[in-house]
């Protein structure tokens, strides 16, 4: 599967990597398609996810064959209910199976999914329903989401049908589980110009700022071929190895690490449907259990696991550990690699994009460092007047004509804000607004943001948004929120 987007995957050095890193994309390709149901028509019983909760003793497996057949009455659900190409459809699903059967249904029908964090309040799902003009919302019967949503849903006319997955249904929504299992596992592929593919829309994550509400990002379909890098070259996923990222499926972090590069790889896809406040020793147990080969989760998680008794655990089956989302303490790095003998592989990028950044498997490690430039795209760090900085000079990264060049993995665009795009697209590149400094060896250092974004557990939040809601209070006339490292 893999050689068909990758012709060439085996490398002698990360300059030869660099140099030489070439993705084939497919004239009409479709990741459901094309990667999903190739691989059921290859082997319909290849390992595809293995899925887990608080609730279950036993781990549920799931074939690529199950999940094209699951995905194809999904879609026939949506198609009955009016979802057509171009739609957007926000998911509001924490980690269910039921976030890979809708993905890739919609990926199908060429819907726009609008993947959504279960912590969302009211406001927030209001919001996002008015500025995507939603038409369908598939969500879990947690009772604050049900709540956030039912809420919200009155300023929000467009918004035709709730679908619910779980046992808790209210009256006037629709039961997901039970209406889809009435559908046919078989599905049409749209012909023509109904055809999801390539530069279509597929994906809207919602990014937030330091100005206004949270941007829109919007992906197309060569999103996924962007991941092959995340994938093979910085998490070191294998095909049929068991893969863990640690992260809700309303984040952009969940395109990295628990469905496109992996799936392409191979890889199996390794989920936990935790309930409740984080735990170290619930995910701790959980990951001996699954027996993973690789796991990837954000510095604060695993700030949490060096605090525990690593030495009840068997971490014998796992060779990498990566980790982004914020940057890493060096001690953090140091107490990992004494308690596990496993090295923390650090990696940085966006919701905009794939790996920008990593430790890459030729490169000596210096902990504190995100590694070298990805392959994928032209990169620099540049001055405030666009101009190359020296090494050791903090800058901004930029992509290198990115407008002309369109690599895969890069967003589209910012949906509906040409203020954002013209920040961000002025001259052709695009710049990322993320501040660093590059050593004499090529190595990048993170330095920041260029505003004043604050990174919390792996999540962006907005000030601005933290603001808003302090500000409703009667007795805040006035307020200012920024971060301040813990």
């Amino acid at each position: 599967m893999l050689k068909k987007f990758l012709p060439r995957q085996d490398f002698s050095s990360y300059e030869d990597f660099k140099a030489n890193y070439r993705v084939t994309v497919p004239p009409r390709f479709n990741f459901a398609y094309d990667v999903v149901d190739g691989w059921a028509e290859l082997d319909d019983a290849k390992p595809a996810l293995a899925w887990i909760d608080d609730n279950q003793p036993e781990i549920s497996r799931y074939s690529f064959g199950d999940m094209k057949r699951m995905s194809n009455q999904a879609a026939n659900l949506f198609k009955s209910l009016g979802i057509r190409k171009g739609d957007t459809v926000l998911m509001i699903l924490k980690q269910r199976v039921e976030v890979w059967v809708c993905l890739l249904a919609l990926h199908k029908i060429g819907a726009i999914a609008i993947p959504a964090s279960f912590q969302l309040k009211s406001k927030d799902v209001e919001y996002r329903f008015q500025a995507a003009k939603v038409k369908l919302a598939v969500i879990v019967d947690n009772p604050d989401v049900m709540e956030a949503v039912s809420s919200a849903l009155p300023a929000c006319p467009d918004v035709g049908d709730v679908l619910v997955v779980g046992n808790q249904v209210p009256a006037g929504w629709r039961d997901f589980r039970r209406e889809v299992a009435q559908h046919s596992t078989d599905w049409t592929r749209p012909e023509g110009d109904e055809y999801p593919c390539l530069h279509d829309p597929m994906l809207i994550y919602f990014s937030s700022g330091t100005s206004g509400m949270p941007k829109m990002v919007l992906h197309d379909y060569t999103y996924p071929l962007g991941h092959i890098v995340t994938a093979k070259y910085w998490q070191c996923v294998e095909d049929g190895g068991l893969h863990l990222t640690a992260v809700d499926s309303g984040w952009a972090k969940f395109g990295w690490g628990k469905i496109y590069g992996q799936w392409i790889c191979g890889a199996v896809i390794a989920a936990y449907d935790s309930e409740g406040h984080f735990r170290a020793e619930k995910l701790l147990r959980t990951m001996e259990r699954f027996r993973l080969t690789t796991f990837c989760a954000p510095p604060t998680i695993y700030r949490y696991l060096v605090k525990e008794d690593l030495a009840k655990y068997d971490f014998s089956t796992i060779h990498q550990c990566s980790i982004a989302g914020e940057p890493l303490n060096p001690e953090v790095y140091h107490q990992w690699l004494k308690k596990t003998g496993l090295r923390l592989v650090e990696g940085f990028g966006q919701t905009e994009g794939s790996v920008l950044i990593a430790n890459f498997p030729w490169m000596d490690i210096k902990p504190g460092s995100t590694g070298k430039f990805s392959p994928i795209y032209d990169l620099e760090i540049v001055d405030a007047d666009g101009q190359p900085c020296e090494d050791g000079i903090v800058g901004t990264i930029v992509v290198r004509q990115a407008q002309a060049k369109r690599p895969v993995g890069l967003f589209r665009e910012y949906l509906r804000d040409p203020a954002a795009m013209a920040a961000s697209w002025g001259g052709g590149d695009y710049r990322t607004g993320d501040m660093a400094w590059r050593d004499e060896d090529g190595y990048i250092w993170f330095v920041g943001r260029d505003d004043d974004v604050i990174k919390s557990s792996g999540y962006r939040i907005g000030p601005f948004e933290v603001e808003s809601a302090l500000m409703e209070h009667p007795a805040v006339l006035e307020c200012a929120v920024t971060a301040y490292p813990d």
